[in-house]
């Protein structure tokens, strides 16, 4: 079995099939498995949480993402997620 990918979901399947006793072969365009940037983010979503002097905006938070997903991102779906950022920590 090969899998493209090592983020989580490229690495949520090589494991799942591993362990039904698939060969699996994982291919990745890092360096490293462990540089795939679902796996190497490691602290969940950021949010615009404005507080005072630290220059943050929803623009920013979008603009970051996007720039750190290598602009592979769909824009309107990062846009929205740090429109709603401040509301997604406070949902439990």
């Amino acid at each position: 079995m090969i899998i493209g990918g090592t983020g989580l979901a490229g690495a949520a399947a090589a494991a799942t099939l591993a362990e039904l006793g698939y060969h699996v072969k994982s291919f990745c365009i890092q360096d490293s498995p462990r540089r795939a940037h679902s796996i190497a983010a490691q602290g969940g979503i950021n949010a615009t949480k404005n507080y005072p002097n630290d220059g943050d905006s929803i623009w920013r938070l979008f603009y970051d993402t996007i720039k750190g997903g290598d602009y592979r991102a769909r824009e309107a779906n990062v846009y929205r997620l740090a429109q709603i950022s401040n509301q997604i920590g406070r949902a439990h």
